[in-house]
């Protein structure tokens, strides 16, 4: 069968990551693979054939690093007006340094930013020749302070742990729709986002047409597609993330992140 729901994991009692296969409440270990982006982009040829562990006893880690995270702004229709801004005529691509890929569920430092804000989106993990290979929740933490201070947003963005994508990698055969699928987020059990992906402005192809002008994108490169309206800065007053809370971030289909904060 082929590779479905793609993680990379500690056993119990091991210090030496693994690849995975998550089925159901299960990891089925790869023997041999090296990286998710290399099984990933295997397709049907990777199966797993290793021993099983039950999801609650191994430690998930990030999926891979990713050579580069393209983040984009204002890409929910809803997201844009909440903002009050006009929906941008391309997209706003900026990006994340890698160094700021934790676990999906390790918690956020807030890095001293009293205005830390969660941003759930969709994330799609790019194949070879701009396909697309995969799909994941991914939340783009961002410090409004720095990123309106700075003219750059790599503060603001980019800071270690300020993302985080899983809780593992679906491939694409998974995701027939990936335009309409349901996406949310909580912070403390209560429901801040709720949006379709039907509302971007910018399809996936749209967004990998774009990227894909200027540089050449490898299998593994990161897409976050944007966030829908609720994220903190926009209400008022605004309502920004303080130690002791926990997002919660779920896409149908995809799974469910969760992590705290802490100062």
């Amino acid at each position: 069968g082929a590779a479905v729901h793609l993680t990379k994991f500690l056993p119990p009692g091991s210090s030496d990551p693994r690849v995975g296969d998550v089925r159901d409440d299960k990891v089925v270990m790869f023997t041999d693979a090296v990286s998710v982006v290399d099984v990933l982009v295997a397709g049907a040829a990777a199966s797993a054939d290793g021993p099983t562990y039950g999801l609650q006893e191994v430690t998930l880690l990030a999926p891979y690093r990713p050579r580069v995270i393209f983040g984009i702004g204002l890409n929910y229709l809803a997201h844009a007006r909440e903002s009050g801004l006009e929906p941008p005529p391309e997209p706003m691509v900026f990006v994340k340094s890698s160094s700021s890929v934790v676990a999906p569920n390790e918690p956020v430092r807030t890095h001293g930013s009293p205005c830390l804000d969660y941003e759930a989106e969709l994330a799609v993990i790019v194949g070879s020749c701009n396909s697309v290979a995969g799909y994941a929740i991914g939340n783009d933490i961002s410090a409004r302070d720095w990123q309106r201070q700075d003219e750059e947003w790599w503060r603001g963005k980019g800071a270690d742990g300020f993302c985080r994508f899983g809780p593992w990698v679906t491939s694409a055969d998974e995701v027939p729709n990936p335009e309409d699928l349901l996406l949310r987020c909580w912070v403390n059990g209560e429901l801040r986002q709720e949006a379709r992906t039907s509302d971007l402005i910018f399809g996936i192809e749209d967004l990998i047409e774009f990227i894909s002008g200027p540089v050449k994108l490898e299998p593994g490169d990161l897409i976050l597609t944007g966030t829908p309206n609720g994220v903190g800065v926009s209400m008022d007053p605004p309502r920004y993330l303080r130690p002791g809370d926990v997002v919660r971030i779920e896409i149908e289909r995809l799974g469910v992140i969760e992590h705290a904060v802490v100062a």
